[in-house]
């Protein structure tokens, strides 16, 4: 990886990191699944108008994209995330990143090497530690969503790669555009007080979808495609260890949690991991 792209790789986890805690303030404010709704339906909105239409080939690959990214991904994760605590949420989603590499040796036929397969151990090992630093949850539902949330994230990273490149804003538009009806309809089967939260939601709540949108979404996500096109899921896919470490820093600042000997070991664990698998194998002599 050249170093805007690894610069680009860690923006992308530092950008989801913070979205952590805009999401649990505008569940807040907004039943979840409609708060997700309406993150999707401004971004087609932005993007569909200025970008492409995806080519016959490519309709089916976005469609499939926008169900396990957009409708499982987000949508399990979104009501984990309102169901428990933010921390907890954070550390469960790191499973994305083993499961996009064991996907990735199959599908991509990307076989892991050795420092990559370490590294990734050595970050299970930082998640425990995290997980340790969390506490215990009361509810293992909100665990078990956000761990759905995980694999379909990594499926939806997988059928990226394996179907484009795209262009990232066509992705991004026409995906979010076939994401809101199926977040908007599971909204409507559980989830009541839609049209009122619109009103009452305060600033903040608003503030944060505004984050989601065009921090989160547009910038995050654009970088997290771009980089899917140009680099192997093997080199990616590690650097979203980093979310879990931006999302309990941002916890610390923003929701009054405390740094703790526990957060910065696990922390420099997942830095590790992901410097581990940026080291070029050395080339064998012929």
């Amino acid at each position: 990886m050249s170093a805007i792209q690894i610069i680009c790789a860690v923006a992308v986890p530092l950008l989801w990191g913070y979205q952590f805690v805009a999401i649990k303030a505008g569940v807040t404010e907004f039943p979840p699944l409609f708060f997700l709704a309406l993150r999707f339906l401004a971004i087609a909105l932005l993007l569909v108008p200025f970008v492409k239409r995806p080519t016959r080939a490519q309709v089916v690959p976005v469609a499939a994209i926008s169900i396990f990214l957009g409708g499982l991904n987000f949508g399990l994760f979104y009501v984990g995330l309102g169901l428990g605590s933010g921390s907890m949420s954070a550390v469960a989603y790191q499973l994305a990143t083993p499961f996009t590499v064991l996907l990735a040796w199959p599908l991509l036929a990307e076989r892991p090497s050795v420092t990559t397969s370490a590294g990734v151990v050595l970050a299970c090992v930082g998640v425990v530690v995290l997980a340790a630093e969390a506490g215990p949850s009361a509810n293992i539902l909100p665990l078990l969503l956000v761990i759905g949330a995980a694999f379909a994230f990594a499926v939806s990273n997988v059928l990226t790669k394996r179907y484009g490149p795209f262009d990232p804003l066509m992705l991004m538009g026409w995906s979010s555009l076939l994401t809101v009806p199926q977040v908007m309809l599971m909204s409507l089967l559980i989830e009541h007080g839609q049209m009122a939260s619109l009103v009452t939601a305060d600033r903040r709540g608003w503030l944060a979808l505004a984050y989601t949108i065009f921090i989160g979404g547009i910038v995050g996500f654009g970088l997290w495609f771009w980089l899917i096109a140009r680099c192997s899921m093997n080199r990616v896919a590690p650097f979203g260890l980093l979310l879990p470490v931006f999302a309990l820093i941002s916890s610390v600042l923003f929701l009054g949690d405390r740094m703790t000997p526990r957060l910065i070991v696990g922390g420099l664990l997942a830095i590790s991991e992901v410097a581990m698998t940026q080291v070029r194998p050395s080339a064998r002599p012929t």
